[in-house]
């Protein structure tokens, strides 16, 4: 028998528990999680939170800092709407427990690259993880929430599933829940919800090299693409200049906010050179950054550039960054004494599934919220901090829209059971992590930080030959994570590849030798 709920939640960050938290009122809540309901791209997250708190900063200077990082892609009423909803947010957390840094009672306000002033509000270097630890404590005394871990999300079911024919340009789909994977029992089971939320994260896992945990698969941007809703912008991804180039730490992130704190990037013999890339060198927006060391290694033929901050007063280092000195400390590196080696990794994807103001999909009843949406506030680049300020005031717009939704929407339809008939269980486990790692290398080789036409030809060519492959395999298969994931990752892979392919320009994160300037033409969304 299938599980009804008034309101279903695909993933377990920032977004999805924020908007739980906010509909619980309404009606009962299914969350569902893949891994531990704390395990998320939320969880990683260091930096901050951006937002104009401080008496000698102004709305007008985020907004417009905000346009700039987005290179002309960004839509203005969406980003003045998220930046003066900054100071409530910051108000709502403190309210739900969340415990930033401060002095003597003041938020102690950071500044990263992109932003004129200080206003990253921040719980030193795990701001994320303090986010998530207050959302999870506030989630757990609320009666109308029920939290699945170890739970992944197979399919969304539309009228498709109901034997009616479904395309892109349908106006009438709608989505009724999902079926549901029990990892542990490994059963799929039917979940119906009249208002459906994805909130299932980025897709760093798409990449050789990612600041991402391995949850990032894309699940949910995967899920709806196949449902036929419309997914934008996937080009832009996001590669943080600064990962730890060091094997065994798995690309781990070293914060905007080290430079932000006067952190300074040098090659290995000691040359300064962001200030030949950019006048605000090390505080230039990521994508700068991130091509300028890019263009160092390529000249240089070194495996990392280095950030320097044994010039900064030691006792700073250690407070506001713990979990970076610690993290170094542990694979050999003394941040107060040496210089930490660093590359860029695949870090923040700004397109996703496309949304309205209130994070509605083109699917009725299927709502986004976080890093799996294009908004419209990032536009070509993310400016740094303003993800989680996307999420929570997303998930409160998609939380007030869905429980709108379903006052007016009648009973649910009878979903049929999933069908694995025909189907064996796997006994080539060798295929999918290879497979997984063949796509890794060539989205890092040729979809990268620079692309080419010439690159992107050969990643579509290869990447669709892995698609043919996996997707045999999946048919003839009983599902399991691991081979859903990598279905997941290459249809991301796909949708990457192909809006890439579309624009014919560079601008933001999306650049190519091809097209090395911005087009007034091309200055409009990637729509799939």
């Amino acid at each position: 028998m299938p599980e009804n709920f008034d309101f279903l939640v695909l993933g377990s960050g920032g977004a999805g528990l924020s908007y739980a938290l906010r509909v619980a009122k309404y009606g009962s809540v299914a969350i569902v999680t893949k891994k531990d309901s704390a395990e998320s791209n939320t969880n990683y997250a260091q930096g901050g939170l951006a937002s104009v708190v401080d008496k000698e900063d102004r709305f007008e200077d985020h907004i417009e800092d905000t346009l700039i990082a987005g290179a002309g892609l960004c839509r203005p009423e969406v980003v003045e709407m998220v930046v003066r909803s900054g100071p409530d947010v910051i108000r709502e957390l403190l309210d739900w427990g969340a415990r930033f840094s401060n002095v003597d009672g003041t938020l102690d306000l950071g500044r990263e690259g992109g932003h004129s002033r200080k206003r990253i509000v921040h719980a030193a270097d795990r701001t994320g993880k303090e986010i998530e630890r207050a959302l999870l404590s506030a989630l757990d005394k609320h009666p109308n929430i029920t939290v699945m871990e170890h739970h992944f999300a197979l399919e969304l079911i539309t009228e498709h599933h109901l034997g009616q024919k479904v395309t892109r340009h349908s106006t009438d789909t709608h989505c009724y829940g999902a079926y549901i994977f029990d990892i542990r029992s490994g059963k799929v089971e039917t979940i119906r919800a009249r208002a459906t939320l994805i909130a299932t994260g980025g897709v760093g896992q798409v990449y050789q090299h990612t600041t991402n945990p391995t949850i990032a698969t894309g699940d949910g941007i995967a899920m709806a693409y196949r449902a036929k809703a419309h997914i934008a912008n996937m080009e832009f991804m996001q590669f943080h200049p600064t990962s730890l180039n060091i094997p065994e730490a798995n690309s781990f992130l070293i914060s905007e906010a080290v430079r932000g704190k006067g952190g300074i990037l040098r090659t290995r013999d000691g040359r300064t050179f962001m200030g030949d890339y950019d006048e605000r060198a090390e505080l230039a927006p990521r994508d700068i950054v991130a091509r300028a060391i890019d263009e160092e290694l390529k000249k240089t033929g070194e495996d990392s550039v280095y950030l320097d901050v044994t010039h900064i007063d030691r006792d700073v280092i250690l407070e506001h960054f713990p979990t970076i000195t610690e993290t170094c400390r542990k694979f050999g590196v003394d941040v107060t004494k040496e210089w930490i080696p660093v590359v860029p990794a695949a870090h923040y994807l700004c397109g996703g599934v496309l949304t309205d103001i209130d994070g509605r999909t083109s699917i009725s009843g299927l709502f986004c919220a976080g890093e799996a949406s294009c908004t419209g506030l990032h536009g070509a680049n993310r400016l740094a901090s303003n993800s989680l300020l996307e999420a929570i005031v997303f998930s409160k717009r998609a939380a007030m829209a869905s429980a709108e939704y379903i006052q007016g929407q009648s009973e649910l339809p009878a979903i049929p059971d999933w069908d694995d008939s025909g189907t064996v269980n796997a006994e080539e486990a060798i295929l999918l992590s290879h497979n997984q790692q063949e796509l890794q290398k060539v989205m890092w080789d040729y979809v990268g930080i620079v692309r080419s036409n010439l690159r992107l030809e050969r990643a579509f060519r290869r990447s669709h030959l892995l698609y043919e492959e996996t997707e045999d395999y999946y048919q003839r298969t009983r599902v399991s994570v691991p081979l859903c994931e990598l279905r997941n990752i290459i249809a991301n892979a796909y949708l990457i590849i192909q809006c890439a392919m579309k624009r014919k320009e560079s601008r933001g994160l999306h650049y190519t030798t091809d097209y090395p300037k911005p087009v007034t033409s091309e200055k409009h969304d990637t729509i799939i």
